[in-house]
């Protein structure tokens, strides 16, 4: 926690200047049952109007002083609350940009999204209330306290009885609320992971009429993070009840005192009246000190949260070398992985070679391995044997911006994001011309479509939601090949495809000027058919590697696979 205050150091002045201002307000209001009690017991007792009018105009002046500082402590209180809260979501969003894929995976992307918004919207209304609140709440109470022992010492004793009373119910209540407050962040995470989970997965949950199923797993968690936060709720509503019995309880014994020593003649008439207003004030505050404790728990609970996200370290180091040897060879010698230390490997004892210009193709039945095959060669993953290499060097000790400025990358979900063609393009290299953006469309079998819309300049909903899967799929691809990679890697990025428009596809790759070695991740025999060498992976291991007439008469795994999807017959033909 205490390393998320690094980003208030830069708004030190307001963080002065607004308790200060806020504290300056509440000298103001102490004095102002001072000048009632002068009204009373000197001007209305006199009948002295003269005096009465120059008592209000003063009320009135400390009210103007009292707002106008009032308005400064939020000013500046709003600007460090929220450059704060900008600060620290950018930091957390950099930090997060800096995780590795296996660190992500164990954070969760529903937790990561939790954090970034809500957690941080906590912590930055804590903060504001905390530079408003923290002081001026604890200097009205105990000046209160203080400005009634000027007045009289023994009515004044109420208030020495009635503070420690009330300072112990809202702290034990503090207490007892801040871990509740934990848990509910955490049962948030889990309602936005299946939310997220439903509107992602909406048109497979609908094909299988599982509206009903996902409705109530949902309507289970809801209910949860409901039920939890009622019982918090509950027990923080007590707060103000229990807090005003004990001022109104006060207040009865603080006017039967001020009574007997009204008519004893040591108090005046007015000084019982700015005691009361002293007690009314104490009340006040701490309501708003209540309330302050209650978004203090809540923000020092994400404050945690938030503090642990950016506790959490990348597992890989970033490497220095940059070869300038760029060829695009790959090899692979005698890998390994497994995504959790101690988990069952999900690739085993993987060999081979890809060189330069070659085209390597990785079929496989669902979670044999393919995707996270080609994962290890940009260094999404480290392999947990072996080593991975591009152009001679152990991909470890590439500086990781260098390995992957030579590599392009198709993933298995075509991801598009608002704007145009043009400015998704340029994700791939930005400063490429119309020229080489069309090229680049045109080898993804994807000009044609642009053209007959508005070039490059088509408009691209988020998500690329107003293009169809394989539109997406080719744009995706041209995304890539603006780079104009030495390794290409095609996960399974023409799943949408005809088998036409992917044989031309795989074609115009092969056909193109410098031609980079091209992994194609696919669970279609026609798609690798053609490819220099296929490797096929079943349960994270390579049981067969050759051409596709070698495959077909070698293994097994691979001849299931094609005689499921050609019923044995050889019409697969680009």
């Amino acid at each position: 926690m205490k390393k998320l205050w690094v980003h208030l150091r830069e708004y030190t002045r307001e963080c002065i200047l607004g308790p200060l201002f806020k504290l300056l307000e509440a000298t103001f209001e102490l004095l102002v049952p001072l000048v009632i009690a002068a009204i009373i017991d000197v001007g209305i007792f006199n009948g002295d109007k003269p005096y009465i009018y120059k008592m209000c105009a003063l009320l009135a002046g400390l009210g103007i002083v009292g707002l106008i500082s009032a308005l400064t402590a939020q000013y500046f209180a709003a600007k460090a609350a929220v450059g704060f809260s900008a600060s620290l979501r950018h930091s957390l969003m950099e930090h997060l940009q800096g995780l590795g894929y296996a660190e992500i995976d164990t954070l969760g992307t529903a937790t990561m999204i939790t954090r970034i918004t809500s957690d941080v919207n906590q912590l930055q209304n804590g903060v504001n209330l905390a530079l408003r609140l923290l002081l001026r709440s604890p200097f009205i109470v105990f000046g209160a306290m203080i400005m009634a022992f000027t007045i009289d010492w023994q009515a004044a004793l109420v208030f020495v009885a009635v503070i420690p009373l009330l300072c112990a119910v809202v702290f034990g209540i503090m207490l007892w609320s801040i871990p509740r407050y934990r848990k509910i962040q955490q049962k948030l995470d889990g309602l936005t992971r299946a939310t997220r989970e439903n509107l992602n997965g909406v048109r497979v949950i609908r094909a299988f009429r599982r509206e009903k199923q996902e409705t109530g797993e949902f309507q289970k968690k809801n209910d949860t993070l409901t039920r939890t936060q009622q019982m918090v709720g509950k027990i923080s509503a007590l707060m103000n009840p229990a807090t005003y019995v004990l001022i109104n309880a006060a207040v009865l014994v603080l006017i039967q005192v001020g009574a007997l020593r009204v008519n004893a003649g040591t108090l005046t008439q007015g000084e019982v009246i700015a005691l009361y207003n002293y007690m009314s004030q104490i009340l006040i505050e701490l309501i708003k000190m209540a309330n302050l404790i209650i978004t203090m728990t809540k923000a020092a609970a994400c404050g945690n949260r938030i503090a642990e996200a950016l506790e959490i370290q990348p597992g890989q180091q970033n490497g220095t070398e940059k070869p300038e040897n760029k060829t695009g060879t790959v090899v692979f010698s005698h890998v390994s992985m497994a995504y959790h230390s101690g988990r069952e490997n999900s690739l085993s004892d993987i060999y081979f070679t890809a060189e330069a210009g070659q085209t390597i193709g990785i079929i496989g039945g669902t979670g044999a391995g393919k995707t996270t095959l080609v994962n290890l060669i940009p260094r999404f993953y480290d392999c947990s044997e072996g080593t991975v290499s591009v152009d001679g060097t152990d991909v470890t000790k590439f500086d990781a911006e260098e390995l992957r400025n030579r590599i392009g990358i198709v993933p298995q979900k075509a991801m598009l994001f608002h704007g145009t063609v043009r400015s998704n393009l340029l994700w791939g290299n930005k400063n490429a011309s119309d020229e080489e953006l069309y090229e680049a469309l045109k080898t993804a079998q994807a000009e044609d479509f642009i053209r007959e819309k508005q070039g490059l300049d088509t408009k691209v909903e988020q998500g690329g939601k107003n293009f169809s899967g394989g539109q997406r799929q080719r744009l995706t691809i041209a995304r890539a090949m603006v780079r104009k990679p030495e390794i290409l890697i095609l996960d399974d990025s023409s799943s949408a495809l005809d088998y036409l428009t992917d044989a031309n596809l795989r074609r115009a790759i092969r056909s193109a000027e410098n031609p980079p070695t091209t992994f194609i991740v696919s669970q279609r025999t026609a798609s690798v058919r053609n490819a220099d060498k296929i490797i096929v992976l079943d349960d994270g291991k390579a049981v067969g590697m050759g051409d596709h007439e070698t495959l077909l008469k070698t293994c097994p795994v691979y001849q299931e696979i094609y005689d499921s999807q050609f019923s044995g017959k050889e019409n697969a033909n680009d």
